[in-house]
């Protein structure tokens, strides 16, 4: 006999959470990891919130959901609060039940706090933590690289620095208005985006647009893949040396380690970077020098000469290869977590944004590393 659907609703629908989500589910040890990893984040929460007042959402909850946004490509926190209103996985992972969802300003509401008191950067860093504790990275070779984050501006926006005099046509609609910007020259030294003040013109390569962006930054340890710290900076021609002193930096304080050698591609080829890193960071930089005479009055330059001598080793060329890897962390934090171009105006929020997505990428790259040879060849 043919069946027919249902179409009556039923008044009652009790539902198991625990048992709708497959054991195998890839979600299950993040999410084990995750509490891990907040429940040792107490104190900090503790100091984050007030002991008056009205009970807050959990920031537990907030940070796992800013982890979906990142792991399933959520383009929006408003978005994200229709997932989490339909999708029972979600509910799952967030502790959340049959219970009401937020409001997307929570988001709004919540994120100078979180950046007051660091706790996205202490979540990425505990998740860094236990990958060294549980020996998934090692502590010998690095590599650091960095990307342009294109801002949520556009080129419409640049208006000059000294203010109208050169202005550039605009035509009577407020919205979206054309803008000529024929005959004027464009630079980071004479305009300025009225959008988003922070943001650079930068171009990827030779012969490619000049864009507003930000740089982002990550150190990689070379045996696992994982990202051992990240950062957002301003896109300009100093940023990657500058970031990758910072980060290799706070790698030894927060963590304890010193790589043995970090690879670098050839935009960090400058000679008083090299020597820093080898004289206050004890690090042996692998990068690509520039051919040419290096001068003995050039500052760093017998740094220039070690790292050329150095290209002629095994350990050199190996390091340039593995180093290209860093490339798929930036095509994942790009195309899954949406760091391509960030829905944030100020650093400070793209910064957040981007530390997040690294650590969404640690965890999955974690679940990756703990299953055993059988399981990896599988997947």
């Amino acid at each position: 006999m043919r069946g027919r659907p249902d179409t009556q609703p039923s008044m009652f629908l009790m539902i198991n959470l625990e048992e709708r989500v497959p054991e195998d589910h890839p979600l299950r040890p993040v999410k084990r990891q995750c509490e891990t990893i907040l429940r040792a984040m107490s104190r900090d929460f503790n100091r984050a919130y007030s002991r008056l007042g009205r009970h807050s959402i959990p920031p537990e909850q907030l940070l796992k959901a800013m982890l979906l946004q990142s792991l399933y490509s959520i383009p929006s926190e408003a978005r994200l609060m229709e997932h989490i209103d339909f999708n029972l996985l979600f509910r799952w992972f967030l502790d959340l039940g049959d219970g009401p969802v937020w409001t997307p300003e929570v988001f709004s509401m919540n994120r100078e706090r979180f950046a007051e008191h660091n706790l996205v950067g202490k979540f990425f860093d505990r998740v860094v933590a236990e990958a060294l504790a549980e020996e998934l990275a090692s502590e010998d070779h690095f590599t650091v690289d960095g990307t342009l984050i294109q801002s949520w501006a556009s080129l419409k926006s640049l208006e000059p620095r000294d203010g109208d005099a050169d202005a550039p046509d605009r035509d009577d609609d407020p919205g979206n208005p054309s803008v000529n910007f024929r005959g004027q020259k464009r630079s980071n030294a004479t305009h300025v985006s009225r959008t988003d003040p922070e943001a650079r013109l930068m171009r990827k390569g030779k012969g490619k647009e000049a864009l507003l962006s930000h740089s982002g930054h990550v150190v990689m340890e070379n045996r696992s893949g994982l990202i051992l710290a990240a950062e957002v900076d301003a896109a300009d021609g100093r940023a990657e040396r500058r970031a990758a002193k910072r980060l290799l930096t706070h790698v030894r304080k927060r963590h304890g380690v010193t790589p043995k050698t970090t690879g670098l591609d050839a935009g960090y080829d400058d000679g008083a970077f090299l020597d820093e890193l080898e004289s206050d960071l004890g690090v042996v930089p692998h990068v690509p020098t520039r051919k040419g005479k290096i001068v003995a009055t050039d500052p760093g330059g017998e740094a220039r000469r070690r790292a050329r001598r150095r290209k002629a080793t095994e350990g050199y060329r190996l390091s340039q290869r593995i180093r290209k890897r860093v490339e798929e962390i930036f095509g994942w934090l790009k195309t899954v977590a949406g760091q391509a171009r960030t829905r944030f105006v100020g650093r400070w929020k793209i910064r957040q944004s981007f530390t997040m997505a690294a650590a969404a990428y640690n965890l999955l790259r974690m679940v990756r590393l703990r299953a055993p040879p059988a399981a990896q060849v599988a997947a």
